[in-house]
């Protein structure tokens, strides 16, 4: 699994990069299925926390949750991203 993660229009902290990899520690039970896990957070007025995954059956997911404080939106984000890729998950089960 390849990970990408870009800070837009802020510098991302060692503290708040290693909060997201502790939290991204939750969805490694699906490592063997995501190609590529692409996170972008960006600083306007509030922050935007974004991500994209590719799976290895051409299938690709995008969450986006937007938050006055950085962890909360990349915890919001995390919950949202696990649900979405139980559920890609349960569906590829399902189609074989």
């Amino acid at each position: 699994m390849n990970t990408d993660i870009k800070a837009v229009h802020f510098t991302l902290k060692d503290e708040s990069r290693d909060y997201l990899n502790k939290k991204l520690t939750r969805i490694h039970n699906a490592e063997n299925m995501i190609v590529d896990l692409l996170i972008t957070l960006t600083r306007d007025k509030e922050f935007s926390a974004e991500a994209t995954v590719n799976f290895r059956w051409s299938k690709s997911i995008h969450v986006r949750e937007t938050e006055f404080d950085l962890h909360t939106a990349i915890d919001k984000l995390i919950d949202k991203l696990d649900a979405s890729i139980v559920k890609e998950k349960e569906k590829e089960k399902q189609r074989r």
